[in-house]
C-alpha cells in the first residue's frame, strides 16, 4: 500500500468530521455515559460515522476499529495484517468542559505497528501526520506545512506533560524522582503531538488508556524521531491481545536521559 497516497483523503476526513464536532460543540449539546462511566456526546457519534463512511470508500477491503462501534472478537481481528484504528473525540471530557483540548485520530495498523496517523485538532485548526517514508508533518492552517521533530535534548527545567483527567500517585511518585520540571497538564492525544514537536521532552503515562486513544499519536511522533514504549523499554505494539487496553508507557521525545531508569526510584 502506498501510505503517502492516504494523506490528502485521510486528513479530508479528519477535518470533515472536525467539522462535525464543532457544529455540536458551538450548540447546548447532551451528555450521555457508556458503561464504562466515560461521556458520549453526539459529537463522537457524528465524527465516527463521517470517518466510517469515508474509510469504506477509500479502502473498502480494510476493517475498522472505532471507539464508538464494537470490538470484533479476538480471533477474527488477530488475522487482520493491516487495519484502521480509529478514536472519533479523544477527549470527551474536555470537549464536555470546552477546553479545546480534543482530538480526530484516525491510524493505520500494519504488524500490530502504527504506520501511519493522523490527528487533527478540531478548535485550533491543527492536523498532524505521521507517515512512515514521509515523516511527521504539521499543517497549521493556512500556514505551510513544516516538518516536526522531537527535541533533541532535555532542557532544564525537564518539559513534561500529562493528563488533565487522570493524574494518580504513581505519576507524583515518578516526577518527583525526576527532580526539577515543568509539568503541563494537557488532555486527549494533543500530549503526544507536543513532544512530537520539540514541545516537551517526556509523556509519562501511568494510567488507563485503550489502543485507539493513542495509536494515530504514536505513528506521528514515531515519524517525528522519538518512541512510545513500554516501561520494560519496547515499542507499543497493537492487536497483540484479547483486550484493547494499552499497559503503562512513556513518549519520549528527547532521548538523551534514561527516563525509565528513574522508575525504580519512583518506588
Amino acid at each position: 500500500m502506498d501510505l503517502k497516497s492516504l494523506i490528502e483523503p485521510v486528513v479530508a476526513l479528519a477535518e470533515d468530521a472536525g467539522l462535525a464536532i464543532l457544529e455540536v460543540y458551538s450548540s447546548d449539546f447532551e451528555v450521555q455515559s457508556k458503561a464504562d462511566e466515560s461521556p458520549l456526546t453526539q459529537a463522537d457519534l457524528a465524527s465516527h460515522h463521517r470517518i466510517i463512511a469515508g474509510l469504506q470508500r477509500l479502502t473498502p477491503d480494510l476493517p475498522i476499529i472505532s471507539e464508538e462501534s464494537g470490538l470484533p472478537d479476538f480471533e477474527e481481528r488477530r488475522q487482520w495484517f493491516r487495519y484502521w484504528l480509529i478514536d472519533p473525540l479523544d477527549g470527551t471530557k474536555e470537549f464536555v468542559s470546552r477546553n479545546g483540548e480534543f482530538t480526530v485520530n484516525i491510524a493505520l495498523i500494519e504488524k500490530n505497528r502504527p504506520v501511519f496517523g493522523v490527528v487533527h485538532v478540531p478548535v485550533y485548526g491543527k492536523t498532524y501526520i505521521g507517515c512512515e517514508g514521509v515523516g511527521a508533518i504539521l499543517r497549521d492552517g493556512h500556514q505551510p506545512p513544516q516538518t516536526i521533530r522531537v527535541a533533541a535534548e532535555s532542557r532544564e527545567p525537564v518539559r513534561v506533560v500529562g493528563s488533565r483527567s487522570h493524574r494518580g500517585a504513581s505519576l507524583d511518585a515518578y516526577l518527583a524522582a525526576l527532580g526539577p520540571h515543568d509539568m503541563v497538564p494537557m488532555g486527549s492525544s494533543l500530549k503526544f503531538c507536543v513532544v512530537a514537536e520539540g514541545g516537551a521532552d517526556l509523556y509519562p503515562r501511568l494510567g488507563p488508556t485503550s489502543e485507539w486513544d493513542t495509536a494515530a499519536a504514536q505513528a506521528v511522533v514515531e515519524q517525528a524521531g522519538g518512541r512510545v514504549v513500554t516501561l520494560d523499554g519496547k515499542a507499543m505494539t497493537y492487536n497483540a491481545k484479547p483486550d484493547i487496553l494499552n499497559p503503562h508507557f512513556f513518549v519520549i521525545g528527547a532521548s538523551d536521559r534514561d527516563w525509565l531508569a528513574l522508575l525504580g526510584d519512583s518506588e
